[in-house]
C-alpha cells in the first residue's frame, strides 16, 4: 500500500495534511472534506488505512 498511498498524497486532486506528536506522525489524505486514506507511523511501526474504494481515487497508469 505504500505506493498506493504516494500515488494517493501526489495527486493534485488530493490534499493531505500532516500531524506529529512526538514520536508519532500522522499523514491523512483527503478528497474534498472525505478522508480518503491515512499514514500512522509510531516509533518504528508503520501502518497505512484506506477506504473500501481507495482504488477509485488511485491516478490512471
Amino acid at each position: 500500500m505504500k505506493t498506493e498511498f504516494d500515488n494517493l498524497r501526489n495527486n493534485d486532486n488530493h490534499s493531505y495534511e500532516t500531524d506529529s506528536n512526538g514520536e508519532k506522525q500522522v499523514i491523512k489524505i483527503y478528497c474534498g472534506d472525505t478522508l480518503i486514506a491515512k499514514k500512522i507511523k509510531h516509533k518504528k511501526s508503520i501502518r497505512y488505512l484506506g477506504i473500501k474504494e481507495y482504488q477509485d481515487f488511485l491516478m490512471p497508469d
